[in-house]
């Protein structure tokens, strides 16, 4: 086993592979970018060294600057986590030929699967059944449509050496295939520096199931059951299961064995995943069709360590290192069941718009035997522009699916994040959502449950204002006593904050704001409490705060005879008195209307027009004079290597671009001057 091994990767899987390395007595060295400096993983690394600037390309992508770190270390081996260089194999070269050992497939078996295209020729040969489209190398535009009409839409516009979501595209229809095209191949070629595409037919209601596989040097190929990722929005994974629901032990034996198959193709070593796309249902004559292999470590891992009992990094470790596979395929079962939910700091109701900056605060959900939190993230720590905006992952286990979701619908209410806007409380809809709930599960679930994912927003009920309302009062009664103790007099009835006045009932009014709407909580201090009243709901409240050291805030509050445990974070942001309300698993964020401190309105101006994160203008969609329609797409803006298109807010007039193609933007900045029509 080796003694030391470099992870070149970032972020909670970084700090993931730091967990078993250190469990197995192995020494690790963590890199970063300057961005980096005081990452969770660096704290936690035996050492650590500075590749480069902030920029993942003169950073995590120098593999030059990688392996001189291992070697001026001494590192013997070298764990490239997943993204990044962790499926190329120029550098699984590069490493051969320096003699570290990489922790991960040869390079031959990476070059195999590294182009979609190839791959599937290659598992087409091997007998693995293949999805209907062209995968060839023509490349011009004019023949792809041409492949696309043949095959028939709904089609997918694929980039060959893609991944995690990006550079791919959905096509309806023949006139809307070159705009498609176009965008997919820009985003391909800055995430993957290349823009080659295949094109495959889009299987309604059709399921995504992936298969883990493990293989040694010494022949031995095992798989670690299925996980199903099939709940996706932007193509992108947000919650995984396993096992799937609903497969059949035959089709799961036919599925394993496609899969083995497979890396055994391609001489394959170490961990990987072969993804296929399925019929909804799995019944005998339902189909299952190679996508792809992703010869790494698997973001989603965790679901199969749950179900397995089983340490995939330690079995990468042990591979990797000579040792033979720890179990044969005879001797791995499935127990219980696992979920995993993706926390990201992103808006989904601005269509999962990233959403970057400090975590100001971050309460957890308490780990267990049943709750996991793999995290390179920590309070205080900053969401930057540089990288994938995952704050979190979020893993449950339980028996059966029935008890993995309660765990999990417990768990996300547990989650308090502030500072950055983040998918928990849409997370929270979906593990709800009926269709997820019953299991009917298909990769377009986000879009066909849009309205109860997605609800109207209407204003928070009247038990947040109420919970804001004693979170405010037990504060003024806290400092007013901390300021008396530090007095001459500490119990002199001046400095006690119990609404006393000389001959009047005692009586004040507490204003929040939501939205548009004011709301007037009025206050009587009663003997054994508060009395509360808004719109006409008078209630009797008594609170106090919770010792439990778990989420900063926390308080019990009773109304009447409804107790209700709430977290109440407040904060002042661009001079907006904020209140973080966390209550019955959702976050409500409302602001203090304090006539006696300045609020600025909130909300950037311009129609729409600014840039809502820092990034760079990749395409101007329009020209300048034109006449526009509201809705009508006028500039394309790159961020965290994906596209946002910045559309007209009214009918009107582009009168001028403030940014050119290549000009990077600041987070608000203004990017069109756009004369509305009277």
């Amino acid at each position: 086993m080796f003694s030391k091994i470099l992870i070149a990767n970032r972020g909670e899987i970084a700090c993931r592979v730091i967990r078993t390395a250190r469990r197995m007595g192995v020494r690790t060295v963590a890199v970063y970018s300057e961005a980096d400096a005081n990452a969770r993983h660096v704290r936690q690394a035996d050492e650590a060294v500075c590749i480069g600037p902030a920029a993942a390309r003169e950073s995590y992508l120098v593999g030059e600057r990688i392996l001189d770190a291992a070697c001026r270390s001494g590192a013997e081996a070298i764990h490239p986590g997943y993204g990044f260089l962790s499926e190329n194999d120029q550098f699984a070269d590069a490493c051969a030929a320096a003699g570290i050992a990489f922790i991960g497939p040869p390079a031959a078996a990476i070059r195999a699967m590294g182009s979609k295209s190839a791959a599937k020729t290659l598992m087409g040969a091997a007998g693995v059944p293949l999805t209907p489209g062209y995968h060839g190398e023509q490349q011009d535009p004019v023949f792809l449509l041409r492949q696309a009409d043949a095959i028939g839409y709904p089609v997918l516009i694929k980039a060959t050496a893609g991944g995690g979501g990006k550079g791919m595209r959905l096509v309806e229809r023949s006139e809307d295939f070159a705009a498609a095209l176009a965008s997919c191949q820009r985003e391909a070629s800055s995430s993957f520096g290349s823009g080659v595409v295949l094109i495959e037919k889009y299987l309604n209601r059709s399921r995504h199931i992936e298969i883990q596989v493990f293989a040694d040097t010494h022949g031995n190929c095992v798989h670690l059951f299925e996980r199903d990722c099939s709940v996706q929005r932007r193509h992108q994974k947000v919650l995984e299961e396993a096992p799937a629901p609903g497969m059949t032990a035959e089709r799961r034996a036919a599925m394993g064995q496609a899969a083995v198959d497979a890396a055994r193709a391609v001489g394959y070593v170490g961990a990987g995943t072969v993804e296929f796309i399925a019929s909804d249902r799995f019944t005998q004559d339902g189909g299952f069709y190679f996508m792809e292999m992703n010869t790494r470590l698997q973001v989603e891992h965790p679901v199969t360590e749950m179900i397995s009992g089983q340490d995939l990094v330690e079995w990468q470790l042990r591979i990797a290192s000579g040792e033979p596979l720890p179990l044969r395929q005879d001797q791995l079962d499935i127990r219980g069941h696992a979920l995993e939910a993706r926390i990201y700091a992103e808006n989904p109701e601005q269509e999962f718009l990233p959403s970057t900056g400090r975590l100001l605060h971050l309460a957890r959900p308490v780990e267990s035997l049943n709750v996991r939190v793999d995290t390179g993230i920590e309070q205080g720590d900053e969401i930057t522009p540089y990288y994938d905006p995952m704050i979190a992952k979020l893993i449950v286990w339980d028996v059966d699916r029935h008890a993995a979701l309660a765990r999990m619908r417990q768990a996300l209410a547990d989650y308090r994040i502030v500072g950055v806007s983040t998918n928990v409380d849409f997370l929270s809809r979906l593990v709800a959502c009926p269709a997820f709930a019953n299991a009917d599960l298909d990769t377009g679930l986000i879009e066909r449950s849009r309205d109860f994912l997605f609800p109207l927003r209407s204003q928070p009920p009247n038990s947040v204002f109420f919970v804001a309302a004693v979170a405010g009062l037990l504060r003024e009664h806290a400092t007013a006593l901390a300021k008396a103790s530090r007095s001459g007099d500490p119990w002199s009835p001046w400095s006690l904050h119990d609404g006393w006045r000389l001959n009047l009932q005692p009586r004040r009014t507490l204003t929040y704001r939501s939205g548009d709407t004011l709301h007037e909580v009025f206050i009587a201090y009663e003997a054994d409490g508060w009395r509360l009243t808004l719109d006409g709901e008078s209630v009797l409240a008594r609170g106090r705060v919770l010792d439990s050291g778990q989420f900063a805030g926390q308080l019990a509050v009773e109304l009447d005879d409804r107790r209700l445990v709430a977290s109440v974070i407040a904060l002042t942001e661009k001079q907006e008195q904020k209140r973080h309300v966390f209550l019955d698993g959702s976050n409500y964020v409302i602001l203090r209307d304090d006539p006696l401190h300045l609020v600025e309105a909130g909300g950037a101006q311009g129609g729409g027009l600014t840039a809502p994160m820092p990034g760079k203008v990749i395409a101007l969609l329009a020209a300048l004079g034109q006449q526009v329609e509201k809705g009508a797409p006028l500039l394309i803006l790159e961020a965290m290597k994906m596209e946002h298109t910045i559309t007209a807010p009214k009918n009107g007039r582009v009168q001028a671009f403030r940014y050119a193609v290549g000009d990077q933007v600041a987070d608000g900045a203004e990017l069109v001057d756009f004369a509305t029509e009277k």
